[in-house]
């Protein structure tokens, strides 16, 4: 089990705005029901197997191009753990946990 946070970004757009980019990608997670994801104001975290997550970001990271956009920059940041098993909210929890 990963967690995965992933940003997408359409670079040299006609428009400063990107949600609609940002939808198309999120669109593509709906696909994944084996997936836990949850967006953010600055990145989509994904929860579940590894090498389903890369799967979708994958697909994902098409999604701008098919937008119109000429060039995509993808940032993925991967939190994996073999010794037991990890969740974004586990990971909140254990901040939350010390901050009492």
């Amino acid at each position: 089990m990963a967690v995965v946070g992933v940003s997408i970004v359409p670079i040299g757009t006609e428009n400063p705005s990107i949600s609609h980019y940002v939808a198309g990608c999120e669109g593509i997670l709906d696909k994944y029901k084996d997936l836990k994801h949850k967006l953010t104001p600055m990145v989509t975290v994904i929860e579940g197997d590894l090498d389903r997550i890369l799967e979708a970001i994958k697909e994902m990271h098409q999604v701008p191009f098919k937008l119109g956009a000429k060039r995509v920059a993808t940032h993925i940041t991967i939190d994996d753990r073999m010794d037991k098993k990890l969740t974004m909210a586990g990971k909140i929890e254990a901040v939350e946990k010390k901050l009492k």
